[in-house]
């Protein structure tokens, strides 16, 4: 789950002052020239132990992308025009280009400089606009890249959505990777620090490619943070609690009150597995569990195990027996409180409204609200995740999953990373491999590094019957835990947050998944994406949010009559919430005198990472 818009925080280069001895050169060189040795080894052996147990499954796969390439090159022979149409543009875009360039090496005044939007935040450098050779180079990529991505889109119009969808996010992608920024001889930034270092850039960041092979064992993991810069516990992750339960699946933490009173109605989060809990409690200023516990909530949250082969058999049911409802039994044993509210995030928020439907199929009416953040319901258009899910690429999966028990977390952030590539891929190439950089220790960007896995059974499931099927959506269509799943009987009060450039929950779809409940719920639609959007403090300014009373079916006709307010949308759901607060009690200590804790938060489970020597 990635949404990291940001420009690549950048650490200093490893360069070694001009009037440094030569001995310190030499070493530092020879330092390096041992480091590329050692990491080179590492890498090769975990490519043959790769290639050994016939592990080649990558995501994205490059057959698909392939595949959907040669089907682009076949839509071009079949618009011939078309073709020579872009080839003509194309031509009078160059030829405006020169005179321009040719004008400005007469001495004449330069045109208006063009606009890099979002996508080239990789020719921010100075150099790019200062140096007429790298303008110019620039602003005929940008040209090459507009006019080729309108052709695909228009000579890909005719064919089905799921294969047009495909050709253009692999044509994007390869657009992306052929920006001049990507190379060392087009770069003016890496050209500058290859002759200020003697080519110590390169020789570290070669050191640093061999380094992210080893850790992928022979395939590239990008090192998005310094992870050695950053503690859970320390921090991030450092609001206090402690861990008052415990199963196979999942850790049960409760968080230590700030204010005198607290809500009689606790909080329980469902926090997404596909990434770990803590994005709602990063640094103090940005947590979500800080801001709650100090509006007077008491606070419970999963944290989900991080699971290896032995969980390769663990079906979704458990995740809503052993998961949100052994927990919300816990939370009423802790509290002495027979009802409570909650919160889903992403694919934790899916899970929730199952384990909503699953109480309502049994007469339990214990959560008195709902709360939803960036959640999928209706699966019927899931935005730029299709390219990854059709019948082909979940067999391929699903060979891979019976192999290993799981889906490694790294193929679902490689997934996540390239939908965008140009800030999350090619921006970490620049900095760590051209550059030659050690990225900042960043909290968002590590993270988003923190990969969970995936058990093979669960995995399975949730893809075939949430994403390929959409099942959920269909009263009936599945069953968990012996109750046929029918939202249409969830008649909790429901307060659903959306994000309006959200790339893994499209807006629109947690619209239409918010009509499936039984009971119209609230809804608001947050600035930014799927983490930025939720992860947006109270104090900010940022982003801002959109609300209508009203929940027409059509999502875009909702927009149009919305209102916007700026800053956060975190004092508008609160609000909300003390209407379904109970009134107020005594403050709660974790495990209320009834459970001994177990450990402090954040817990041992979320300590586990897939990077980490040895796993």
């Amino acid at each position: 789950m990635n949404d990291s818009r940001h420009s690549s925080p950048q650490a200093g280069d490893r360069k070694t002052p001009p009037e440094a001895p030569h001995d310190v050169l030499a070493q530092r060189y020879a330092e390096t020239l041992a480091r590329l040795s050692t990491e080179s080894s590492r890498a090769l052996q975990g490519l043959l132990e790769r290639q050994a147990r016939g592990d080649f499954f990558t995501l994205p796969d490059p057959a698909v992308a392939a595949k959907s390439l040669a089907s682009l090159g076949q839509q071009f022979l079949r618009h011939p025009q078309r073709a020579l149409d872009v080839q003509m543009q194309l031509y009078q875009g160059y030829a405006a280009l020169w005179q321009d360039t040719a004008q400005r090496l007469c001495g004449q005044a330069p045109p208006p400089a063009v606009q890099t939007g979002p996508r080239d935040r990789r020719f921010k450098g100075k150099g790019w606009e200062e140096n007429l050779f790298f303008d110019a180079l620039r602003q005929a990529y940008q040209l090459t890249a507009e006019q080729w991505l309108s052709a695909v889109h228009d000579v890909s119009d005719d064919l089905d959505r799921e294969e047009r969808v495909k050709i253009e996010f692999y044509a994007r992608q390869l657009m992306d990777a052929l920006a001049p920024s990507n190379f060392a001889s087009t770069n003016p930034e890496v050209i500058e620090a290859t002759v200020r270092t003697g080519g110590a850039n390169l020789l570290q960041g070669m050191a640093n490619l061999m380094d992210d092979m080893a850790r992928g064992e022979g395939l590239l993991r990008i090192k998005q943070s310094d992870a050695a810069g950053l503690e859970l516990g320390k921090d991030i992750a450092v609001t206090p609690g402690k861990v008052i339960y415990q199963n196979e699946l999942m850790q049960l933490i409760q968080y230590a009150p700030t204010t005198e009173e607290v809500d009689r109605r606790p909080l329980l989060i469902v926090p997404p597995w596909i990434n770990k809990y803590y994005i709602l409690d990063l640094t103090p200023q940005r947590s979500f569990i800080r801001w709650a516990v100090e509006q007077g909530i008491t606070v419970f949250i999963i944290s989900w195990v991080n699971p290896d082969e032995r969980y390769a058999e663990v079906p979704f049911d458990d995740y809503l027996t052993q998961g949100t409802l052994k927990a919300m039994e816990v939370v009423e044993e802790v509290t002495g409180e027979a009802s409570l509210n909650t919160i889903g995030y992403c694919i934790g928020g899916t899970l929730l409204s199952c384990t909503l439907a699953h109480q309502a199929a049994r007469g339990d009416e214990r959560v008195c609200s709902a709360t939803f953040f960036t959640t999928l319901l209706d699966f019927s258009e899931v935005g730029p995740l299709e390219v990854f899910i059709d019948e082909e690429q979940i067999g391929h999966i699903e060979q891979h999953m019976a192999q290993r028990g799981y889906l490694e977390g790294t193929h679902l952030a490689n997934a996540f990373n390239y939908m965008q590539s140009a800030d999350l891929v090619w921006s970490f190439v620049i900095n760590n491999y051209l550059l030659g950089r050690d990225p900042q220790a960043f909290d968002l960007l590590y993270w988003n590094s923190d990969s969970t896995r995936m058990p093979r059974r669960m995995q399975s499931f949730y893809l075939r019957n949430m994403y390929l099927e959409n099942r959920l959506a269909e009263p009936g269509g599945i069953s968990l835990a012996g109750e046929a799943i029918d939202l249409g009987k969830v008649r909790t009060p429901a307060f659903f947050v959306a994000t309006e450039k959200d790339h893994i929950a499209p807006w629109q779809s947690s619209y239409r998944g918010a009509h499936l409940l039984g009971r119209r719920p609230r809804f608001i639609l947050g600035g930014s994406g799927h983490i930025a959007g939720v992860i947006n403090p109270a104090d900010s300014t940022k982003y801002g949010y959109w609300s209508y009373g009203h929940l027409p079916r059509n999502p875009e006709r909702w927009l149009s009559s919305a209102s916007h307010h700026p800053g956060s949308w975190w004092p508008e759901w609160r609000n909300w919430l003390k209407r379904h607060s109970g009134g107020q009690v005594a403050a709660r200590e974790p495990g209320g005198g009834r459970l001994s804790p177990i450990e402090e938060a954040p817990g041992s489970y979320v300590q586990v990472r897939v990077d980490a020597p040895g796993t």
